[in-house]
């Protein structure tokens, strides 16, 4: 009930929402920046069990925009969540809340979370959503000829940390990327190559650094076709007339 009635003000207020501004942190622009450190609000969730069942009541107020299911939208402007690991979710929603990820439109959001074990609640809850295998893909006439290209970029640079199906690794902070929509994959490796996702991962960042944009759709085409076996959403049987 409290996230329902807040997320009604929120969505009233819609971009005149006059809360605190986000806040910011030195991020991979800074000297001596380092990815992933410890300490903060981030190790606090970390240290936690989550309880999916009071996740679902925290996340009540993330469904506006990552829709119930966590499936997202395939314009790009949401990611899809669901079956995220907690760690990449809780780190990302921390870096948020931290301002050392800029992300404007969510800090209002990310703000309501009370504090670490809602943090942990809410990751819980999201993780356990079946991943939908309905998303944003690229649709263009070449798509064959693009995550063919894709396909080798990835296998000979991004297989190691995010794995052949897109799975991620839950202890180094990976995060999965099979079932996410083309869009939004592209806009982030686009902002990371260019500087302007701040809590980047600098080995990611040296990765990307040379790719060309026509290389970046490719890759993003191929990670958007991946599938993680056992973790996708079952297709719902057909009714019996």
């Amino acid at each position: 009930m409290k996230a329902s009635l807040l997320l009604v003000g929120l969505l009233a207020a819609g971009t005149a929402f006059a809360g605190p501004p986000a806040p910011h942190s030195d991020g991979i622009e800074a000297k001596g920046y380092k990815w992933n450190a410890d300490g903060g609000e981030k190790s606090e969730a970390l240290k936690l069990k989550g309880d999916k069942k009071r996740g679902e009541e925290a996340y009540e107020v993330c469904g506006a925009c990552h829709l119930p299911s966590g499936a997202g939208r395939p314009d790009g402007t949401f990611p899809q969540l669901a079956g995220q690991h907690t760690t990449v979710l809780i780190k990302q929603m921390a870096d948020i809340r931290a301002g050392t990820r800029d992300n404007p439109t969510m800090y209002p959001f990310a703000a309501t979370l009370t504090d670490p074990q809602e943090l942990a609640d809410a990751a819980a809850y999201i993780e356990s959503l079946c991943i939908p295998v309905e998303h944003g893909k690229y649709e263009g006439p070449d798509a064959a000829m693009q995550v063919a290209k894709g396909k080798e970029l990835y296998e000979k640079q991004c297989l190691e940390c995010h794995g052949k199906n897109g799975d991620g690794n839950k202890e180094k902070f990976y995060p999965v990327i099979a079932g996410q929509h083309y869009k939004y994959l592209l806009r982030q490796m686009t902002e990371i190559r260019d500087g302007h996702r701040r809590n980047a991962n600098p080995d990611m960042v040296k990765v990307i650094k040379p790719y060309t944009n026509d290389q970046l759709i490719a890759i993003s085409a191929y990670q958007a076709s991946l599938v993680m076996p056992g973790s996708m959403c079952k297709p719902k049987a057909a009714k019996k007339k």
